[in-house]
């Protein structure tokens, strides 16, 4: 037995800031940002709304995607770098807001490739045979880790949630995967928990906003990540030719432009919103993946999953469709 998703939903703020926008905040330029990301908007949580709202609204259009209740959800996993809380999980909180009361659930934390991690997870507690339907979801609202004067990290992110429904199935879905971390690379970080001693002083930073180096991000992400996909291709008997279509995390546009390349694939195959919504650390992912269900026929399709972030973490999920 395997699994099989059967629903699919995302939700994005409904408030747009634009590299101008930014630009009115920040020494940059929209010029400056599309040449180097790609990226025109993002949209970002003014209203209020936190991680497990965001989560709560994707939950609930997959949902109804899929046709089923949430009291028919027994398990809810959240892959989050941007929680509501420590404790308790974001996805405690979503089970609260959808009324899943026959729902066990938790949160992840693989960073931006999260959502990779999540459906993997999910797929080995339906396939068991023990769990009849799994709410996946992976929600950030980024916007409140930022430093809005660090214009190498700020300029790249969005938030946003996606989520989708996995039930047991015969005829699996997930037919291959290849999870790997690599703790010695630290060049993303975010969010330092400290001891209160240290937090109490007075001269301690209230805030310690995400941060990334851009070059050692590109470089593993347009070197490491190709490398990963085509041996993970391989050791399935395919080649890249044989993929249908591509979701990579939602990094950067020149990032996915560059794996395109290392893997002489067309860039049409590559589900893109990075554009308009910008980085949604692990929500790109999912995000990409209701667009495309909801855009195209994929019947008899073979679509890979690839998500790397901090960690670093990185992995993929090959899919075919039936």
């Amino acid at each position: 037995m395997g699994s099989k998703v059967i629903g699919t939903g995302h939700y994005v703020p409904s408030d747009v800031i634009s590299n101008d926008q930014l630009a009115a905040v920040m020494e940059t330029n929209d010029e400056w940002i599309v040449a180097h990301t790609g990226i025109h908007n993002r949209h970002i949580s003014l209203q209020g709304e936190n991680t497990s709202d965001l989560a709560t609204k994707a939950a609930q259009i997959a949902l109804a995607d899929a046709g089923v209740k949430a009291e028919d959800i027994d398990l809810i996993i959240v892959s989050t770098i941007t929680p509501d809380n420590l404790t308790p999980a974001t996805a405690a909180l979503v089970q609260r807001n959808i009324g899943a009361t026959n729902a066990w659930a938790y949160d992840i934390n693989t960073a931006c490739s999260g959502f990779i991690f999540a459906m993997s997870t999910a797929d080995k507690f339906v396939s068991s045979g023990q769990y009849k339907a799994a709410l996946v979801i992976s929600a950030e609202v980024n916007s409140k880790m930022m430093d809005f004067t660090d214009r190498t990290s700020t300029v790249f992110f969005g938030d946003g949630a996606g989520a989708a429904v996995v039930v047991p199935a015969d005829d699996k879905m997930l037919v291959a995967e290849r999870m790997q971390t690599r703790g010695n690379d630290r060049a993303i970080h975010s969010g330092h928990v400290a001891p209160l001693t240290e937090i109490a002083a007075a001269n301690y930073p209230k805030t310690d906003a995400f941060h990334q180096e851009g070059r050692e991000v590109f470089e593993f992400a347009t070197t490491v990540v190709p490398e990963h996909m085509l041996e993970f291709l391989a050791n399935q008997n395919l080649t890249p030719d044989d993929i249908d279509f591509y979701i990579t995390h939602q990094a950067n546009l020149r990032i996915i432009e560059k794996i395109a390349e290392k893997l002489n694939q067309p860039m049409d195959k590559f589900v893109v919103n990075v554009d308009q919504y910008g980085n949604t650390s692990s929500a790109g992912i999912a995000m990409g993946f209701d667009q495309l269900s909801r855009s195209q026929d994929l019947s008899n399709k073979r679509i890979l999953l690839t998500g790397f972030g901090a960690g670093v973490s990185y992995g993929s999920l090959l899919l075919e469709m039936k």
